[in-house]
């Protein structure tokens, strides 16, 4: 059986921006390309451009059938990261360079007053220092560009800076001292270069004590500029002093975490030996729908440690829930390795951080899981097959309402295809002249406002139409249907049912008397449950925003003449907005700098409702 072709769209969709390491696998599970990003979904969506691909990117390309991501806390653990999983399975489509020769160095020149730093490739004939070798030119760039900022050491090639005679736009941009035209003594310069070599040597801490004692004195001294710039200098190296949770000196750990949700489980093991993270792979095991994570780990770590697979034991596995049966598993799993083991799930420092990540993980896959095209797929027929369609429905969208007792109020509107959510597709509309707390008038305003526009050419009609309510507002959606003369549309109206739990909805089917349930394991009723929890979550963010910009905003702001301190004397004059409201304008008056015809428009301003 062929497998089912990568849908790089499908996975893109649910892909992290967040830092982390890649793997890419061919259709037989083969290792193809490891390699990392500050973010993620940035990254891998190049590999999937439509032009512009080298040869070799499009050979890789053209094989990727599975992509497994691992998210870690910065970029430097990502590189980190990266570099053991190459070293150890070394992908075809990774390049190993062996010659110490072809990799990148920092290097600082040494023949004349005022060095630079720069890099450096190939064999170290020129007279100087070099640091290194680094795992890559960006990795380089990186150190660089940072230290360019920090300390302010030119990076110009010898020529361009024997040439000059003003300074460049380095200086101006504040990233060098332009030594070339002489605005720096080369005792000052020759500091900066100290410091630049305590960073590369990895001396960050010694360097950081010296720029607090140096930013000390220069307080005490009154220099408040100089210590200003050495605090500048102090913020930008903690930012690549960030401890490294994926290395310690010691430990042989195997974290476990497992992640549960209505569509499925995914149990997600990071391997760490002597301190360093070596990899992680994500499983996915059948098991029931109401499993907790504690239940899924527990049937998990006796079939992966001790099942047909030869693996390696570690003296600790960290999981993310508890069970009962943990001490049995452990005792199990110690006999079987010859040596004590113990399974931990409260934990500090640098393991929490590990067992976070995990979780994060974990997390991440399901999501992806579940978001795959094959599992939406698969509801979108089971959604054509209960609903008793003659096709399948490839556009669905689904609409609600939310306020704060008729404050604010805001309609969403969500739109689902065979791929998932259509983001760009979703839409807000602000509720305006209808009764507070009126859910029926507010939903007739945003299906007149969607449809007309959908009549007159703007945006594509839906195959099925989902509202967020019982019989009235299935009611309601049928008479804007009727009035704007739309037909051969699906109705669906989702109701909390008497429990208002998930799993327990009644559906209406194009009439408030066609009363629709479906079993709580139905893909189908998953669809219409994801779908309408994404239109109630875009509808409350929306009502938030709009309810939290009302409150942020005087109505004093809109009143032509009230200013900023004209708003603080009526204010404090009256002791706030609610006395302000119930004085006369003759009592408005009186505030100094508001005139008799300047209050009384501010008193029909603030009662004009």
């Amino acid at each position: 059986m062929t497998p089912p072709m990568f849908d790089p769209n499908a996975f893109l969709s649910t892909a992290s921006n967040k830092p982390g390491v890649y793997r890419m696998f061919d259709a037989q599970g083969e290792l193809l390309y490891v390699g990392k990003a500050k973010h993620l979904k940035k990254r891998l969506a190049s590999y999937f451009r439509k032009t512009g691909l080298s040869p070799k990117t499009a050979a890789l390309v053209a094989r990727i059938q599975q992509i497994d991501t691992t998210i870690t806390s910065n970029e430097t653990e990502a590189l980190l990261l990266e570099q053991s999983l190459i070293k150890a399975s070394r992908p075809p489509y990774n390049i190993l360079l062996r010659d110490d020769k072809s990799y990148p160095y920092v290097y600082l020149s040494s023949l004349d007053s005022f060095p630079r730093l720069g890099l450096h490739r190939g064999t170290k004939k020129l007279k100087g220092r070099y640091f290194g070798p680094y795992p890559s030119a960006g990795a380089i760039r990186e150190s660089l560009s940072l230290l360019q900022k920090a300390f302010k050491v030119r990076q110009c090639e010898d020529s361009y800076y024997r040439n000059r005679t003003r300074p460049c736009l380095q200086h101006q941009i504040n990233r060098c001292k332009a030594p070339c035209v002489g605005l720096v003594d080369e005792q000052e310069y020759a500091e900066d270069v100290r410091h630049s070599i305590m960073f590369l040597e990895g001396r960050s801490n010694a360097l950081a004590d010296e720029l607090v004692k140096s930013m000390e004195q220069a307080s005490e001294q009154l220099d408040f500029e100089r210590a200003a710039e050495l605090r500048d200098q102090m913020a930008l190296l903690r930012r690549v002093q960030d401890q490294q949770s994926m290395d310690t000196e010691q430990g042989n750990v195997d974290i476990v975490a497992a992640a549960v949700s209505p569509g499925g489980a995914c149990v997600h093991v990071v391997m760490v030996r002597q301190g360093r993270v070596l990899g992680s792979k994500n499983h996915f095991p059948r098991v029931p729908i109401e499993q907790t994570p504690g239940e899924v780990l527990a049937a998990f770590l006796p079939q992966y440690y001790l099942g047909g697979a030869e693996r390696e034991l570690p003296g600790e596995i960290i999981v993310n829930a508890e069970h009962e049966d943990m001490p049995v598993i452990a005792e199990a799993l110690a006999q079987a390795r010859g040596h004590n083991l113990t399974i931990s799930h409260r934990v500090r420092g640098t393991r929490s951080r590990w067992q976070s990540l995990a979780v994060n993980n974990a997390d991440l896959a399901l999501a992806g899981m579940l978001a795959n095209r094959q599992n939406v797929q698969i509801r979108f027929e089971a959604l054509q097959e209960a609903l008793k369609l003659d096709e399948q429905p490839t556009r669905l969208e689904c609409y609600d309402i939310s306020h704060s007792s008729g404050e604010a109020t805001v309609a969403s509107c969500v739109v689902f295809g065979p791929e998932g959510p259509l983001k760009s597709d979703y839409r807000r509309f602000n509720i305006e002249g209808v009764t507070a707390g009126d859910d029926y008038a507010a939903m007739r305003q945003a299906l007149t406002r969607r449809f007309s526009r959908i009549k007159d050419g703007e945006g594509k009609m839906p195959d099925i139409l989902l509202v967020d309510g019982g019989k009235g507002q299935m009611s309601m959606a049928l008479e804007v249907l009727q009035d704007l003369a739309i037909h051969g549309l699906t109705l669906l109206g989702v109701a909390k049912g008497v429990t208002r739990k998930a799993g327990m909805e009644t559906l209406y089917l194009n009439d408030p008397h066609n009363e629709l349930v479906l079993p709580a394991h139905s893909p189908a009723l998953h669809l219409i449950q994801h779908i309408r929890d994404e239109a109630h979550r875009f509808a409350i963010t929306g009502h938030r925003a709009r309810r939290g910009k009302a409150r942020n905003t005087s109505p004093l702001e809109g009143i032509e003449g009230v200013g900023p301190k004209r708003r603080r004397e009526l204010l404090k004059h009256f002791g706030g907005l609610q006395e302000l409201k119930r004085a006369s304008a003759a009592e408005m008056g009186k505030v100094p700098g508001i005139s008799k015809k300047l209050a009384e428009q501010i008193y029909a301003a603030l009662h004009s409702d």
